[in-house]
Formats: C-alpha cells, structure tokens, sequence
C-alpha cells in the first residue's frame, strides 16, 4: 500500500524523531512511504489566532500537494481533525496513525517490546473530534484504539487513570492567552499521571505532551514543588509502537 505521510510543521522542527518513528512504524506494516516535498502547515495555528484566510491558504497548499495520494496519514489528531473539518477533499484519505492503523491496516499484532508502564494520554481533538477513544460523558461501551495499539506491545504494562479523558490544558493558543488557567490544568493532568505509577506517558499528540512536560520542568514558575520528583518520559505512541 503507498501512504503519504504528512508531517505537521511542530514534529518537523521540534520533535522530528516523532516523524522518523511513524515512517518507520508504517514501513514495518508493509506500507511504501511517500514523503512529499514542500509540505508546511495545516494551517490551524494562523485559524485559531483569528486569521482564518491565511490558515486557508495553507491548507489549499496542503491538499495540492497531498491530492496524487490515495492515503495520507500523519502522526498529530490535532492536525488531522483541523484539516479534515475544513478541507472536503481529506475526507476519507486522511488519518491519524492510530486511526489508519486499527481501521485501514486493521493490525492484529506487532514486533516491539517496550518494559515500562505507561499510562496514555489521548488529546481532546483526538478523543472528541477523531473517535479514537470513547468519552466518559457518553454512554457506550469503552473502546481505545491507542490502548489496544499499546497493548499489542510485548512487556508493556498499561496503567489506568482516575480522568483517563480529560484535557491537559495545552489548546494550542489557549496556553498563551490563558496561561495560569492552562497551568492548572496542565498539573492537575500530571497530579491524575503521577497517581497511576506511571513511567512513560505516551500520546497521541506531541503538543499535549510538549505542555506537560514543560510543567513538570523544575524551573516551571507554574510548577507548585521546587524540587518536584524524577518526572515520567513524555514519547509520541509512535516511538513506542516502534520500539
């Protein structure tokens, strides 16, 4: 299967080894990876900042570029739901590495070990917008397709959450104009991460887990201990499916 893989511009210049993990991950599947050149962003910060032309355009380019391709994934829910929202084209050809995983590969197993507990993190834009996960506030049965992916995972030990579903307080642009709300959000995340024992915390989405491993930083003036405890490894689920 040939996929397109789109990498949002954060991954690529800040936490690129996210974007080599998917690439491999997806090989190891059996998928021909395309990488096209020219690829920028979605355009959802400009959009969320109030400049919705300029977001526009980015994503006109987007799908100019990713329009040859039958299948496009990329390793953000955040992304993936703002250009699927706005743009009719990705409809159907657009998925999160998760999503593309369970419901396109259908995957039944993999070849990784990974000896750690973890507790996992599934972004708001992921579990609300995407369905990877089911919500608390609804009445259905509980479903994670992230969880079943770690669960695949020889020796990894998956380790419940008191609010396994509530947000971190990132929002992109929210931790900026909002940033003592968002602070507080983002350590009662890490109190409910703290709780479970948790040695990894994985998600779906590296801007969640880039907000909260920057209020677990010592020198944090948001964070309320001085001399915090060993803080958790923050790694994308890529890197762990990876491993």
């Amino acid at each position: 299967m040939d996929v397109a893989l789109f990498v949002p511009c954060y991954i690529n210049q800040f936490y690129p080894q996210v974007a080599i993990a998917t690439l491999e991950l997806l090989e190891k599947t059996g998928c021909r990876v395309h990488f096209p050149l020219g690829q920028t962003c979605c355009g959802q910060p400009l959009a969320n900042a109030g400049f919705a032309k300029n977001g526009h355009e980015c994503l006109v380019q987007m799908e100019a570029l990713f329009a040859p391709y039958d299948w496009v994934v990329a390793p953000s829910a955040s992304c993936v739901l703002y250009a699927k929202e706005h743009a009719p084209a990705f409809q159907g050809r657009l998925f999160e590495l998760c999503e593309f995983l369970t419901d396109v590969l259908k995957i039944e197993s993999l070849d990784a070990r990974f000896p750690y507990r973890v507790a996992l993190h599934t972004s708001c834009h992921g579990l609300r917008g995407l369905r990877l996960a089911g919500m608390s506030e609804r009445v259905e049965t509980p479903f994670s397709k992230p969880a079943f992916l770690l669960n695949l995972v020889r020796d990894l030990q998956l380790v419940g959450l008191q609010r396994p579903d509530e947000c971190c307080g990132f929002g992109g642009t929210f931790s900026v104009t909002e940033e003592a709300v968002s602070a507080k959000m983002g350590l009662d995340r890490l109190a409910d991460f703290h709780r479970s024992g948790a040695e990894v915390i994985a998600g779906t989405d590296i801007s969640c887990l880039m907000h909260l491993s920057a209020l677990r930083h010592p020198n944090n003036p948001h964070h309320p201990d001085p001399h915090p405890p060993v803080p958790p490894q923050f790694l994308h689920i890529a890197e762990i499916l990876n491993q």
